[in-house]
């Protein structure tokens, strides 16, 4: 988007930049905080959310040194700060939601209801959301994206993180007349079975969460970004888990594969006439990033697409060599906030969820633990499977008791746990299956 530049240059000429509050102050959130202070005039970080407000009072002191900063427990004491011009944390995520002056918040925590506390706040109060959450947005985004619809604002995911990234290109594909029918992410392992403990020793090396970490290589997170990407297109999966094409075996130390020797792995599973698919690829070069697959169905234009050596096709590869994370994250604010445009939100009802899967054989009376622990790990699935099946979605699971013993690698029903009470994402969860008339049955929907 590189008419966003101009548009913030204006701002920022105009002594008006866009105001922006954050939720989360961790690894994600303190990078964001840096690159908006540094590298974007015309865009002002004021108000930071965090469970530990030391994190967000660190993560402004980094960016914006020499400055004192506010630490608040009222709507009020927030709003006074911004007039100020004084940067200010909470640890009440709601009030980053609700208070004025803010024109768009971002979440960037990984949670579900302390996320929501701030995401259903500014949606009520006509703020723009950009989500670097893709477990709450692979959740229910399909009905918070009604919901900013209903308020006139939008929400959407984020530039630099895959899926933006993903979309980003499929958007340039489809502009140049060719039909995407695979939308892929590269990654550089992928062990259902890791855990906290195994990732322990990078997460400290790099100053991440653990648990974040975990859900990177055991492929919940991979998992939530396609079914973003598929709420976002009309794309499905092949299978539950997606095709995964790996031929590193589980061994990094491998060498890496081109990138177009992919293309015809994945061409038996390719329907030129269908919505296409989501997926990923291990072990590739250039790496990290995301590719895109299409067809044209003009011989004139493929000869020009041959020329321009793309090949003969009929299927023609598209990458984008990089992710660049928080980075990017300014260019989606100023996307929504300056344009109106999403880089990426869910075009209708879901298409395709993230369940839970047993991570290890789980006993009856285990509580499960969520995403990036130790006994499940999350699978996309197409939603008339996940509805079928009555299938657990992983952004539920956690605190769930076991009622049964659940072997390894099966996945898991709404049957097979007792989930907490009084949680929003639960009843968020039902809104969206009434919303959407994703039926299921109503002991299901009772918690036991």
């Amino acid at each position: 988007m590189i008419i966003v530049d101009t548009a913030l240059a204006k701002r920022a000429a105009e002594g008006r930049p866009i105001r922006v509050g954050m939720v989360g102050a961790g690894f994600m959130g303190s990078g964001i905080a840096l690159q908006i202070a540094k590298s974007v005039p015309g865009m002002q970080l004021v108000a930071i959310a965090a469970r530990r407000t030391s994190q967000a009072v660190a993560a402004f002191e980094a960016s914006r040194t020499g400055e004192a900063v506010r630490i608040a427990t009222t709507q009020a004491e927030i709003e006074a700060a911004i007039v100020a011009g004084e940067p200010v944390v909470t640890d009440d995520p709601a009030l980053i939601g609700v208070a004025r002056g803010i024109e768009a918040i971002v979440e960037v925590t990984g949670s579900m209801d302390y996320a929501l506390l701030a995401v259903e706040a500014a949606i009520a109060t006509g703020k723009h959301v950009i989500l670097m959450n893709a477990e709450l947005d692979g959740t229910v985004g399909p009905l918070l994206k009604r919901k900013a619809d209903g308020a006139g604002v939008v929400i959407t995911n984020c530039d630099g993180d895959q899926p933006g990234v993903q979309m980003n290109l499929i958007r340039f594909v489809k502009g140049i007349g060719v039909k995407p029918v695979l939308s892929g992410n590269i990654k550089a392992l992928q062990d259902e079975y890791r855990t906290p403990e195994t990732q322990r020793g990078f997460a400290e090396k790099w100053g991440q969460n653990v648990h974040m970490v975990t859900s990177f290589a055991d492929g919940t997170k991979i998992s939530y970004e396609q079914a973003i990407v598929a709420n976002g297109t009309g794309m499905r999966v092949a299978k539950r888990g997606m095709i995964g094409i790996d031929p590193t075996g589980k061994n990094p130390t491998l060498p890496l594969r081109p990138l177009e020797d992919y293309v015809q792995m994945f061409a038996p599973h390719l329907d030129p006439e269908g919505p296409g698919i989501v997926d990923y690829i291990v072990g590739a070069r250039p790496g990290p990033g995301v590719f895109v697959i299409g067809t044209h169905d003009d011989p004139r234009q493929k000869h020009y697409l041959n020329l321009y050596k793309l090949g003969e096709g009929p299927y023609y590869l598209f990458y984008t060599p990089y992710h660049l994370c928080h980075f990017e994250v300014p260019m989606t604010i100023a996307r929504a906030v300056l344009f109106g445009d999403a880089a990426l939100a869910p075009v209708g009802a879901p298409q395709v969820g993230v369940v839970a899967v047993a991570k290890r054989d789980l006993k009856a009376g285990e509580v499960l633990d969520g995403i990036g622990g130790f006994t499940i790990y999350g699978q996309a699935d197409n939603m008339d499977a996940v509805v079928a099946e009555r299938l657990l979605p992983m952004g539920l699971a956690e605190g769930g008791v076991l009622l049964h013993d659940v072997p390894k690698d099966r996945a898991l029903t709404f049957r097979d746990v007792r989930l907490p009470e009084g949680r929003r994402i639960d009843a968020l969860y039902e809104e969206m299956e009434r919303e959407f008339g994703l039926s299921r049955p109503v002991e299901d929907h009772a918690l036991v």
